[in-house]
Order: structure tokens, then C-alpha cells, then sequence
């Protein structure tokens, strides 16, 4: 997701990686590690989590320009494959 996130923050699309209920200190060392660049939410508590009905990782929600949901994914997914770059594409397109 590194890689598809900065292929395509210029053109609008935005990721926020959401952790669920694990401490500030070992969140820094998974980022760090894993050398995210996205922002990531600590979500301590699960109040996003239990928001959205989160109860596996990763689950990815799509959100259009109109921040509306279009769409939700449960589980392992080939975002950087042809498939979801050609959708991610078509949802930060103006």
C-alpha cells in the first residue's frame, strides 16, 4: 500500500491506516519497521473500529470524493495489481 499511496496522494487519494487497540510505543515501532507513510490513526479505545464494524485486518473501506462509502474489503488484497490500480484510478479521477 506504501507504493500505491504515493503513486496517487497527488491526485487526491487519501489512506489512513487505523490501529485497533494496540500502545502509541509499539504502533511507532510497527510504522517504523514497515516504513508506512501514511498517517495512522490510534484507535485505543475501538471506537472507530466498532464504528465501522471492523472485526478483521486489514479491511479497507473506499470512500468517494463525495465521502460517501462505495465500497468495503475484507482480508488480503492485491491493491498494487492492474485491478486495483485501474479502480483507484477511476476514484481519485475529477
Amino acid at each position: 500500500m506504501n507504493a500505491l499511496y504515493e503513486e496517487f496522494k497527488g491526485r487526491g487519494l487519501v489512506l489512513l491506516l487505523v490501529n485497533m487497540g494496540e500502545d502509541a510505543e509499539t504502533v511507532r515501532h510497527v510504522v517504523k519497521a514497515r516504513r508506512y507513510t501514511a498517517p495512522v490513526l490510534l484507535d485505543g479505545g475501538r471506537q472507530v473500529s466498532d464504528a465501522y464494524a471492523v472485526t478483521a485486518t486489514p479491511t479497507v473501506y473506499l470512500v468517494d470524493r463525495r465521502l460517501q462509502i462505495i465500497g468495503r474489503a475484507v482480508g488480503r488484497r492485491d491493491w498494487g495489481g492492474q485491478a486495483g490500480r485501474r479502480l483507484i484510478d477511476a476514484l481519485v479521477r475529477p
